[in-house]
């Protein structure tokens, strides 16, 4: 009964120790070793069991809800908001700055790789020379085709090519059938109008006299002099056409118009040949006047105010080593070339003997003794366009500037440059077909073997004269 009193004396709802568990635990193994001895334990068992069941259901009646919490103040609860909200718009901003931050290096650097990088070098000072040389070509200096000027079939030619012939030598001779009828048929036809004019003059002094004792009419006079003036003009007619014959016939003999060398000859006995130098034409012969001989080339314009007619130049040509042919400036075109930047120069050079050949390639030097500024560039600098040639210059904002140049000798790997450029200047190596001018682009750095502006060039020390393009 002491364990009972104790319980009844715990609160209920009260969690019990750990010692209050173990003493219980003992009281019921006491009396439950006591009952067993005792009559009527098992009805003390039984009471003992429903009081606890009783016990258990007013304890569980007896637990009470904890009490409600008072709601939070409307002040701390916005303040919690806006500080999740004022989070959530920090990160949002922090994820958009990173996004446009991204898109803006992508932006750079994909407009960073449309930007071509290129590499550039430094034209080469060259020393100035005292003498020009230039290419040249030889030709003729009188040149002539040669036609027929009347129908028919060749019958012999008396020259061939390389025959050296004089102004009015026969060539060929042509047998022309039709022309010889037709001049004959012309004559004929002569006669006939002189002896109707014969018989209108006769007609015409006749009625006149009539007219004089007033036995016609004046009308009747006035038309046989009308037919006999109509008659005269038939026979200047008829001359002229007598003449224009004669002279085809005199065409059926060529000859020589100038004193030269046959060049060329295109026909042979019996073939056909058309009058005229068109379509239906044949050339019969060329014929060109070698003494002297016409020395054209192109000098740059930075030398031609040195170029005087009347100089006294030398001619040279690979097939003649160590021969000079004495020559002079005959004349020039006294106006620059807009597409070349160069002015046509023709010298003439004696040619008694025959040795230079027409259309042969020589050098001509020019004693100019100018002191004209040059430089040197790689050929694989060089733009061939629509324009002529050009170089790509790297201005100081990076952008291209195409420059026009004119080019003297050509040494190879490198090309000699007479105007457009300086040393100060940054070359563009390799440019691509669609470098265009203002574009912008990178510069590569430089070789550390490139050699800075103002450095000479090795070709100065290049001997003799070199062979150039003259453009």
């Amino acid at each position: 009964m002491s364990a009972e009193s104790d319980f009844k004396k715990t609160p209920l709802g009260t969690p019990l120790s750990e010692q209050d568990r173990a003493a219980r635990d003992s009281e019921s193994q006491q009396v439950q070793s006591e009952g067993d001895h005792e009559p009527g334990a098992q009805a003390l068992r039984d009471q003992e069991i429903e009081r606890i069941q009783q016990h258990s259901r007013h304890q569980r009646a007896a637990i009470q809800k904890p009490p409600d919490l008072p709601p939070a103040p409307p002040r701390k609860a916005l303040t919690i908001v806006g500080l999740f909200l004022l989070l959530l718009l920090i990160a949002g901003g922090i994820s958009l700055w990173g996004r446009v931050s991204h898109g803006r290096a992508l932006a750079k650097e994909t407009e960073r790789e449309t930007v071509p990088t290129v590499a550039v070098v430094y034209p080469q000072s060259e020393k100035p020379d005292e003498e020009l040389v230039l290419p040249g070509s030889l030709q003729a200096y009188e040149e002539s085709p040669i036609y027929a000027r009347t129908s028919g079939y060749l019958v012999r030619w008396y020259k061939d090519i390389g025959s050296k012939v004089t102004k009015g030598d026969l060539l060929a001779k042509i047998d022309a059938p039709e022309v010889d009828q037709e001049l004959n048929q012309t004559r004929a036809a002569r006669q006939q109008i002189l002896a109707q004019m014969e018989l209108a003059k006769i007609s015409a002094d006749r009625w006149e006299n009539l007219r004089k004792s007033d036995s016609v009419s004046a009308q009747e006079a006035d038309q046989y002099w009308s037919a006999y003036k109509q008659s005269t003009a038939n026979l200047a007619a008829a001359d002229a056409n007598v003449r224009r014959l004669e002279q085809l016939e005199g065409f059926k003999d060529v000859y020589a118009p100038f004193s030269g060398v046959l060049t060329r000859r295109n026909v042979d006995p019996g073939a056909l040949i058309n009058a005229g130098a068109g379509a239906a034409g044949r050339e019969l012969f060329d014929i060109a006047r070698v003494d002297p001989l016409r020395v054209f080339t192109s000098v740059p314009q930075a030398y031609a105010p040195s170029i005087k007619v009347g100089a006294d130049t030398v001619v040279t040509l690979q097939e003649f080593p160590g021969q000079k042919f004495m020559g002079k400036v005959a004349r020039t075109a006294e106006s620059i070339d807009p597409s070349t930047r160069t002015l046509l120069t023709e010298v003439d050079v004696p040619n008694k003997d025959g040795r230079l050949l027409p259309g042969s390639f020589g050098e001509v030097h020019f004693a100019v003794g100018a002191n004209v500024n040059k430089v040197t560039v790689p050929v694989n600098a060089m733009l061939f366009r629509a324009e002529g040639p050009q170089v790509a210059v790297i201005g100081q904002d990076s952008k291209v500037q195409l420059r026009r140049i004119n080019i003297g000798r050509d040494y190879g790997t490198t090309l000699e440059i007479l105007g457009g450029v300086s040393p100060a200047d940054q070359i563009v190596i390799n440019p691509s077909d669609s470098l265009e001018d203002g574009q912008q682009v990178n510069v590569a750095q430089p070789a550390q073997n490139q050699q800075k502006p103002g450095q000479p060039s090795p070709h100065r020390q290049l001997q003799g004269p070199q062979k150039g393009s003259g453009q």
